[in-house]
């Protein structure tokens, strides 16, 4: 049974990394493997429980008789619910920040920034949209924080193949600023909620790496660009029923609680240490009541606020939090049939030290998933055998150790080599319609030279 689980993961990673191929959505396909795994886990936990947890269960009968009901209970309430409690806290986080954006995005609070970046100067613009993209997808998640930046890129930029440069640096960016803060992607989220880095000490060490990582691709993308750009002669602006007087107060307040509240979340933590989930929720929760302040009047005669996000790419959305959540899953039970054990001194053999691990980390997170790849990684951390040697990589992780970043930042940046290793990349293929090869020859050469520098910073600096 752990052959067949473990086959059914590999196979559901190929799908996953060939989803441009085979058309089946990558979702989908993480939910199928990681429900499927666990039903057939519990179905043959006597073996498992009998290998991985002889003693615990025992301990847990009590002298009770054991029987197939019992094994199944102690696998649902002792294996089972930890890893739905680890999978909801990044889910519920998600779900938070993503509101928090369609509340901004709904009530045009993001609408200045097209305003001020209405230029011709080709180079200047580029800086601008990727500065910014940087920034708030270190807030945000990827797909949101790509989401919205190709909005105002497409309400600027006319040409299509200049839209493909400018939407080419969005998505490097966002890969690269999402791996600089710990609320800024579920893979630092992840680490943080299981305690493997402080929020402060994780940006600190990927502050310059992931600087570079954007820097470097985006002035060599400026260097294809014509000295002026095409832009759109007309813009749709954002109207509401709101005095024109107070539209920009509106919009800066909802803008200051959204993303500076976003920015307590680890105070939060540091003074409740309970779930960051729990401080997200309480920021949407307080956007969610000023929104409804703000816009008291429209709700009163019934009028409502249309969804500036198309309905196509809010879906996207829906579909990052169940890749999250069946990605997790299936990690879990691969884990738990100690399949993950026997990997792991096998890749210990052949990797021994965390800057060959972060190599193959880049090259995996390029064609599968920079999460899927990151968390996969991950998961040998705490099943290393203790006769390890010391120089191990696997043996090598302790709280805020150098090898939480490489992994992180190498799995980050390397969804940026190709656009099928990231969901913000992902997003560029679907409303772009860029072709790959074309991506690969003319940016991801340059995102791998960024990377590859960052890298070297990280490592003069280790």
């Amino acid at each position: 049974m752990t052959l067949l689980i473990v086959a059914i993961i590999v196979i559901a990673y190929v799908l996953i990394a060939s989803e441009r191929l085979t058309h089946i959505n990558k979702a989908t396909v993480a939910i199928f493997a990681g429900t499927v795994g666990w039903v057939i886990y519990i179905c043959f936990g006597a073996d498992f429980v009998n290998s991985q947890y002889q003693a615990e269960y025992f301990n847990w009968l009590n002298d009770a008789a054991s029987t197939s009901h019992t094994v199944k209970q102690y696998i649902a309430e002792h294996i089972f619910l930890p890893y739905v409690a680890r999978v909801a806290e990044i889910a519920l986080f998600l779900l938070a920040t993503m509101s928090i954006a369609d509340i901004l995005i709904t009530n045009g609070c993001l609408d200045y920034l097209r305003a001020r970046m209405r230029t011709r100067h080709a180079r200047q613009l580029l800086w601008m949209l990727t500065a910014v993209t940087f920034l708030i997808s270190a807030n945000l998640d990827n797909l949101t924080t790509t989401i919205v930046m190709l909005m105002v890129m497409r309400s600027i930029v006319a040409s299509r193949r200049q839209r493909w440069l400018y939407g080419s640096a969005i998505v490097i960016a966002a890969n690269a600023g999402g791996a600089l803060t710990v609320i800024g992607e579920p893979t630092g989220l992840y680490l943080w909620n299981i305690k493997a880095v402080t929020a402060s000490i994780y940006s600190l060490h990927l502050l310059l790496p992931t600087l570079i990582a954007w820097a470097v691709p985006t002035y060599l993308i400026g260097r294809m660009l014509p000295d002026r750009v095409d832009i759109e002669s007309q813009v749709s602006a954002y109207r509401d029923n709101t005095d024109s007087r107070w539209l920009y107060v509106k919009q800066f307040v909802m803008l200051f609680i959204g993303i500076g509240g976003l920015w307590t979340i680890p105070t939060l933590y540091n003074i409740t240490h309970l779930s960051p989930f729990l401080g997200a929720l309480c920021v949407l929760s307080l956007l969610w009541l000023v929104n409804e302040l703000f816009n008291r009047q429209a709700m009163q005669t019934g009028q409502t606020i249309i969804p500036r996000i198309p309905k196509v790419l809010q879906y996207e959305t829906v579909q990052t939090i169940l890749f999250v959540i069946g990605i997790m899953l299936s990690i879990g039970v691969v884990k738990e049939t100690g399949a993950v054990r026997w990997l792991t001194h096998i890749l210990d053999e052949t990797f021994h030290n965390v800057w060959l691990g972060g190599m193959l980390a880049a090259a995996v997170s390029s064609v599968l998933d920079n999460f899927a790849t990151t968390i996969s990684f991950f998961s040998f951390h705490d099943v290393a055998a203790p006769n390890l040697p010391p120089e191990s990589f696997y043996t090598n992780f302790q709280q805020d150790g150098n090898s939480w970043n490489i992994i992180a930042y190498c799995a980050a940046v390397g969804g940026s080599f190709l656009l099928i290793g990231s969901m913000s990349g992902l997003a560029l293929l679907k409303s772009e319609r860029i072709r790959l090869g074309w991506y690969f020859r003319n940016i991801g050469l340059k995102a791998v030279l960024g990377w590859a520098i960052g890298l070297g910073v990280m490592y003069l600096l280790s």
